[in-house]
């Protein structure tokens, strides 16, 4: 199916959704992305996020067991919770619930709000990945797919990424595929640069996998953004949805739209 641009209307986005549901080739994940369980806020957002596109890269079958690395608000969770309810599985690895920090138990329990509000959530399983520690995402080698959006850069913080690709192995079934999309850095960004802009190496998040076991599955550009420069004072937090810039500037980066992120998938070798 034709990706949907970025630059199209909120209303002209979900006209397009719609006419689009008879060719695409799962239509039910097509409807799911603009169903009544999601905000605005988040349709909105399919434009530049390309939801249906990239979990059909990563070949999310509505039988199977998946995990979502820190679901966050539940953007992805929104649309894979009701796509996985009937057949498949699906964990959400959140937040610790007890965490020293303020924003993640804020966050933990505004999901956990979210999931009781809205039958769509209802077979949700919740476990928990605060890394270094705890990183039991799912019962052992029973996951066919684990997915993270735009988090490895989180985990560079502590430098515990290591750990978590370790953890997205060992939770994997032989055979299972791990999905990553992050914000792509220039390959000349050292670490600290990584860290501070929010941006990671194509080529680190590669390294990463490997290390952990994986075998490089394929790349696609669906979530490709070339007019972001990646350089930015405060990062890749200039650019929506977060926005952190001066008034002046709000209309540039709009222009701009979301970060470019690279779009990987891996695979757990079967032996």
């Amino acid at each position: 199916m034709q990706i949907i641009s970025r630059y199209l209307t909120p209303a002209l986005l979900a006209i397009s959704v719609t006419l689009a549901v008879s060719g695409c080739s799962n239509p039910s994940l097509e409807s799911i992305s603009i169903g009544d369980q999601r905000t605005q806020k988040e349709i909105d957002r399919n434009a530049f996020r390309h939801p249906v596109e990239t979990l059909q890269f990563f070949d999310v079958q509505p039988s199977m067991s998946v995990v979502e690395i820190w679901p966050g608000g539940g953007w992805y969770a929104s649309i894979l919770a009701p796509y996985l309810k009937d057949e498949g599985e699906y964990y959400a690895a959140h937040f610790d619930p007890e965490s020293p920090v303020k924003f993640f138990r804020t966050m933990r329990n505004k999901f956990e709000e979210r999931v009781g509000s809205h039958e769509a959530f209802s077979n949700t399983i919740f476990t928990t990945m605060a890394p270094p520690n705890m990183l039991d995402i799912a019962p052992n080698a029973s996951a066919d797919r684990v997915l993270t959006f735009r988090n490895v850069h989180n985990w560079m913080r502590n430098k515990s990424e290591q750990a978590v690709f370790h953890a997205f192995f060992k939770a994997l079934k032989p055979g299972g595929l791990l999905g990553v999309v992050e914000h792509r850095a220039p390959e000349s960004f050292s670490y600290e640069q990584m860290v501070e802009s929010g941006y990671v190496k194509e080529s680190y998040v590669i390294e990463l996998a490997k290390k952990a076991g994986f075998q490089l599955l394929g790349r696609s550009e669906i979530n490709r953004n070339p007019q972001d420069s990646k350089q930015y004072v405060n990062g890749v937090w200039t650019l929506p949805p977060t926005l952190r810039v001066i008034d002046s500037e709000r209309d540039k980066m709009l222009s701009i739209g979301e970060s470019d992120r690279m779009t990987l998938k891996f695979i757990k070798p079967a032996t």
